[in-house]
């Protein structure tokens, strides 16, 4: 396949390009910004890019954000994009294409250059291929999210506003409904976020947590 590789750290770019170019794979270009990314890829048409989350000039999202407007600009070109850490939200937003031909991968799996090699392979033959430790905080973040899924549009107001340290007074200003409504809703939170009355937790605090993790 023809690559193009966007990764600003100097040394990581080198090692993937022979370990790529060595497999067999033909290096069209290998860029260190995402501005680079998307000429390279307009002037190349390449079979698979290889991008890295994170690049200059704010070391966010800018290899992310280049990644999906390839996407966007080349219909189908297939992308694998490589980050340091789990990002859930990139991933999600990535993986959300369902054009096929995206993945997912840990810099660390770079080490275990089959593997590695095997998901080049099959994300440029179009499949989709996600690291197993970003599979399990995807799900992770689903199962806490599930939770407040119980919960009424009426029931979410409160619960943000709980969050921000309201009290139950200041909720039911806030809404325009009395004290004896908000504290029908927290009731009613407490129960569908499974939080039994114990002496030994705060079941406002843990709701809270809940809503904050979901």
């Amino acid at each position: 396949m023809r690559l193009v590789i966007a990764e600003d750290s100097v040394l990581l770019r080198a090692g993937l390009e022979r370990l790529l170019t060595g497999a067999g794979h033909e290096l069209a270009a290998a860029v260190g910004d995402g501005a680079a990314l998307r000429r390279a890829v307009d002037a190349h048409a390449p079979d698979l890019v290889i991008a890295d989350v994170r690049m200059p000039p704010t070391h966010t999202d800018e290899g992310l954000r280049a990644a999906v407007d390839v996407r966007t600009a080349h219909p189908g070109t297939p992308v694998l994009v490589l980050s340091q850490y789990v990002e859930e939200r990139y991933a999600a937003e990535l993986l959300a294409d369902d054009g096929g031909g995206v993945g997912y991968l840990l810099k660390g799996r770079v080490m275990d250059v089959d593997d590695f090699l095997d998901a080049v392979d099959r994300v440029g033959a179009g499949e989709v291929v996600i690291d197993p430790e970003v599979v399990q905080q995807l799900l992770g973040r689903r199962r806490r999210a599930a939770p407040l899924a119980r919960l009424t549009p009426r029931e979410r107001d409160v619960l943000a506003l709980m969050a921000e340290g309201r009290t139950n007074a200041a909720i039911a200003a806030e809404l325009v409904v009395t004290d004896g409504a908000v504290e029908k809703h927290v009731r009613s939170i407490f129960a569908k976020l499974d939080l039994t009355s114990n002496p030994e937790s705060n079941r406002r605090v843990l709701a809270v947590l809940t809503y904050l993790e979901g």
